[in-house]
């Protein structure tokens, strides 16, 4: 498994409660939901390594 670094984020509680209400309608833990939604921002601005594009989503989806 692939090395995982934790780190320490300050959200606005409403947008976190946002955040896990999404995750949990896509039955994805919040921690999996906000890495799919970094993944995704950075894929579409193209800014990606080539490596990390052909990683698998937490989730196994793309």
């Amino acid at each position: 498994m692939a090395e995982r670094k934790a780190f320490l984020l300050r959200v606005d509680p409403a947008l976190l409660e946002a955040v896990q209400r999404w995750a949990n309608d896509e039955l994805r833990s919040l921690n999996g939901q906000i890495e799919f939604l970094l993944r995704r921002a950075l894929a579409d601005a193209n800014r990606l390594g080539a490596a990390a594009k052909k990683k698998p989503a937490p989730d196994g989806k793309r």
